[in-house]
């Protein structure tokens, strides 16, 4: 029972703070306007349409999602999804993402590049009902749960990378007939060795250098991931911790029922004496009394009662240490969160 409990306060943390990378609801209220990749069929405005019907868009219909950003902050950022007819979309590439459910891409920001932060996605993002487009990206990054997906399309690849041999071949070429060109060949000529030149240091330092560049781009390109499941994390402990003290707190308060109960009997008992020290003190050496069908000294209670009294304290004092771990846990979450 105690598990169940920590892990539905887990997953209720979790899932308030999961939307960073997700659009929770399309509110805004602005006119859609069509572009060159969607076109309006009725006044000239594009209409809006449920997150839940663009998965059945006919043949030739197209979806628009916009975001609307308020470039002086006063009010929040918000989304709407539009619909109208396709245009020429043979500019784009269509993009998709194996084994993703489709309407979760519907709903997911989506991203030119991994270590982008949350509110950096991609204005316009259009749908078709099967493929997902973004003009001038033939690549994209989502969050599907929490994890980065990638979208590409078919034949996506990697751009090419200029090498500085080709570049040098480039900027040196000159025609046969180019007298500089020619002096230029002889006077190299007077440098030329046929003894191998070992490069093997220059080299070793540029992979170096590769491997740190891409060391870097690993660790410091994802802050915003680090940061958001850092935050999830001690979302995590927050809750844990909470669960914990809770049952700390309910421990305290069955010792200090336990403890009330006992003051009450032993009261009772030392009343007889009208506050006489000394018929007290007879009493708590002497008196017996009878009780759940045990026979106990007064003495025996008092024990019991200190030792009821120092589980109340102990308790108490856990729950207060894991009250503050979660408030801790919570402010440190709230930080990485809003960073």
């Amino acid at each position: 029972m105690k598990r169940s409990i920590l892990w539905a306060l887990c997953l209720s943390v979790v899932s308030a703070f999961a939307g960073a990378y997700d659009i929770s609801e399309f509110e805004a209220k602005d006119a859609g306007t069509p572009d060159a990749y969607i076109s309006a069929e009725f006044g000239g405005e594009l209409t809006t349409i449920p997150a839940d019907e663009v998965e059945s868009l006919q043949e030739g219909r197209l979806v628009v999602r916009q975001k609307f950003e308020d470039p002086f902050g006063d009010s929040e950022t918000s989304y709407q999804l539009y619909q109208g007819s396709a245009g020429d979309l043979s500019s784009m590439t269509a993009m998709t993402a194996e084994g993703v459910d489709y309407s979760k891409l519907i709903t997911a920001k989506l991203y030119k590049k991994r270590g982008e932060s949350a509110d950096k996605d991609v204005e316009k993002v259009y749908f078709d009902g099967k493929s997902v487009f973004a003009e001038g990206l033939s690549t994209a990054i989502v969050f599907i749960d929490g994890s980065p997906v990638t979208l590409k399309g078919e034949n996506a690849e990697e751009p090419p990378v200029e090498t500085a041999a080709a570049k040098s071949s480039d900027d040196e070429y000159c025609d046969d007939d180019d007298e500089d060109c020619e002096d230029d060949d002889e006077d190299l000529s007077k440098y030329r060795t046929s003894a191998p030149v070992d490069h093997s240091a220059a080299d070793n330092a540029d992979y170096a250098a590769n491997d740190a560049s891409e060391s870097a781009t690993d660790r410091f390109g994802i802050a915003d991931e680090v940061r958001f499941w850092s935050a999830v994390g001690l979302s995590a402990l927050a809750a844990a911790s909470i669960v914990i003290g809770v049952l700390q707190h309910s421990e305290a308060n069955k010792a200090q029922t336990a403890y009330d109960d006992l003051s009450e009997i032993n009261d009772n008992i030392l009343s007889a004496c009208n506050g006489d020290a000394q018929c007290e003190a007879v009493l708590v050496q002497k008196g017996q009394f009878t009780t759940a069908g045990s026979t106990w000294t007064l003495k025996n209670l008092q024990d019991r009662m200190d030792e009821n009294k120092k589980t109340h304290d102990s308790y108490a004092s856990a729950r207060n240490i894991w009250f503050g771990i979660a408030g801790a846990s919570i402010a440190g979450a709230v930080v990485l969160f809003v960073w």
